[in-house]
């Protein structure tokens, strides 16, 4: 009697050695997966944590500037910064937790130090103008200014680590590098608590000037903001081509000086017209000589 064997095709043991290996993997893999889903999971754990105690710590600078009455410009500067230092230290710890060690961090960023200073050359002369700007002084939160490189004007809103905000008359926000702003020259208008009062208006050389200087100076004199420590100033500016120009000159609050200027320049018009005085207007006369 012959005994039985049983015979394995060979495709039957690549089959069964496929089989092996495919389980052997996953089996391998099932660890792995759960710590990597573990490490997502601690990762959101800690970045909201992070993101609480970091919001702390911004509420607590902020109570401590309000007890010392820090400047708003440094405040929000500084707010920046620390908000910055704290969200590195968040994600550092966050890699961490990958395997990523601070030292492979440091060697990262040490490789790449050429190239991350050439990419944010223009966000560190930003934040070394951000520093001048504090240091000097040239504006603060509140200010009215007016920059001359790109010809915006508004009111200092913030003084943030790269970019001062400014609140234009419409309500529109700008935001201009601080390396701009330190570098360019700009008009503060709000650093002192008076501004004058400093136009000229151009009559016809027929008009009576007394009368004109007597009525520009009734008008600056009824003004409510007027600043009366300061003499009013009515003078003729210039003899023009074809007008005589009258200037006036007088102190307010600056607080007041839009509003002031707009109510004494239609005031003069109307009383202008009321008087027979006649405001000039560029104009061209034609002489036709017939031959």
């Amino acid at each position: 009697m012959e005994p039985i064997t049983d015979t394995v095709t060979a495709e039957e043991l690549v089959q069964d050695i496929q089989k092996g290996v495919l389980q052997r993997q996953i089996e391998a893999m099932i660890p792995k997966f759960w710590s990597f889903l573990w490490c997502i999971v601690l990762a959101l754990v800690v970045f909201f944590i992070g993101t609480k105690i970091i919001k702390g710590i911004i509420k607590l600078f902020h109570k401590a500037m309000d007890l010392r009455d820090f400047d708003a410009g440094v405040e929000t500067f500084l707010e920046s910064v620390i908000r910055w230092i704290c969200y590195i230290i968040l994600f550092t710890i966050i890699l961490g937790l990958f395997g990523v060690t601070t030292t492979s961090i440091s060697a990262a960023v040490a490789g790449l130090g050429v190239t991350i200073g050439l990419a944010l050359q223009g966000a560190l002369s930003n934040f070394a103008g951000g520093i001048l700007i504090l240091l000097m002084h040239p504006f603060r939160v509140g200010d009215y200014i007016i920059e001359h490189a790109t010809g915006q004007e508004g009111v200092v809103e913030k003084i943030n680590i790269i970019y001062t905000t400014l609140k234009m008359i419409d309500g529109r926000m700008v935001q201009i590098p601080n390396g701009t702003l330190s570098s360019a020259s700009l008009i503060n208008c709000t650093s002192v608590t008076r501004r004058m009062f400093n136009e000229t208006v151009g009559i016809s050389y027929d008009s009576d000037i007394k009368k004109a200087k007597k009525i520009m100076h009734e008008i600056a004199e009824k003004q409510d903001h007027l600043i009366t420590s300061e003499p009013i100033k009515v003078f003729v500016a210039e003899l023009a081509d074809s007008s005589v120009q009258i200037g006036l000159r007088f102190w307010v609050e600056t607080e007041y000086y839009w509003q002031t200027k707009w109510d004494v320049l239609e005031e003069i018009k109307n009383r202008f017209d009321k008087e027979h005085v006649e405001i000039c207007f560029n104009q061209l006369d034609v002489h036709i000589k017939e031959k």
